[in-house]
C-alpha cells in the first residue's frame, strides 16, 4: 500500500484511492482499526491528507470513527450492501438509457474486449481482474452518458457493494454474467434502449440476490 509522489494538491485524492482499494480488497478487513499516523507512514505521506481521506471514507460508509476512541473499517452489513446495490443499479439503468443512443463503434469494441478479459479472468479464478474488467465494461456506458451526478453516485456507493462481492465471488454467477454482458453489448450495438436497460436490470438484480442471499 503506497502512493507515487505527485504535487501536494493531489495527495488527499491519492491517499483516498489507495485506502479505498485496500478496504474493498480486504487488505484492511472489516473491523480493522486504522490509525492516521500509521497509515501516513505506510503511504509515505504526512498525516493531513490521510485524515482528509479517512473523513471522505467515513462519508462513504467504509470507515467509522468513535470520538475519543478509534477509527475502524466498517463491518459488512447485508442491509447496507443491499441499499447501496439498489442505488447503483438505478444509476446504471439511467446511464444505459442515456448512453445507448450515443454509443459508438469504439464503445462497443471496448465493451467486447472487456467482456473477453472478464470471461478469461472468471475461467482462471482471478477475482481481482474479473471485477476490474466488469467495472471497465459498465464504465463505458457511464462515461458515454456524461452525467456527472450518475458518475459521482456510482463512485460513492459501488465500493460498499464491491467489497462484499469480492468475498462472495461465485464462478457460476460470473459465468452467467458473461452471457448477460454479451446480451447487453448486442442491445447497445443495435441501439435497442429498452433491451439494454432490461439487461442491465437483470445483471444487477442477479448480483443483488447473490449478495443478500445469506449473511457474510
Amino acid at each position: 500500500m503506497s502512493v507515487v509522489t505527485t504535487p501536494r494538491v493531489l495527495l488527499r485524492d491519492q491517499a483516498l484511492a489507495v485506502l479505498r482499494e485496500a478496504i474493498v480488497s480486504g487488505d484492511l478487513p472489516p473491523g480493522a482499526v486504522v490509525k492516521d499516523a500509521a497509515l501516513a507512514g505506510r503511504l509515505g505521506l504526512s498525516v493531513a491528507p490521510v485524515r482528509s481521506a479517512l473523513a471522505r471514507l467515513a462519508d462513504e460508509g467504509l470507515v467509522e470513527s468513535k470520538p475519543q476512541s478509534h477509527t475502524r473499517v466498517t463491518p459488512l452489513v447485508p442491509a447496507v450492501v443491499r441499499d447501496a446495490a439498489v442505488v447503483v443499479r438505478a444509476m446504471h439503468e439511467l446511464a444505459v438509457r442515456t448512453a445507448v443512443p450515443q454509443v459508438t463503434d469504439a464503445d462497443v469494441a471496448a465493451m467486447r474486449a472487456a467482456n473477453t478479459r472478464f470471461a478469461a479472468a472468471v475461467a482462471a479464478g482471478d477475482v481481482d481482474t474479473a471485477l476490474a474488467c466488469d467495472d471497465e465494461l459498465h464504465d463505458v456506458l457511464v462515461d458515454r452518458a456524461g452525467n456527472g451526478a450518475v458518475r459521482a453516485t456510482v463512485d460513492r456507493f459501488a465500493p460498499l457493494v464491491r467489497r462484499l462481492e469480492r468475498l462472495r465471488f461465485a464462478a457460476a454467477h460470473a459465468a452467467d454474467s458473461v452471457a448477460l454482458h454479451d446480451q447487453l453489448i448486442t442491445a447497445c450495438s443495435s441501439g435497442d434502449v429498452e433491451a439494454a436497460v432490461a439487461t442491465t436490470t437483470e445483471i444487477w438484480t442477479a448480483l443483488l440476490s447473490e449478495l443478500t442471499e445469506e449473511n457474510p
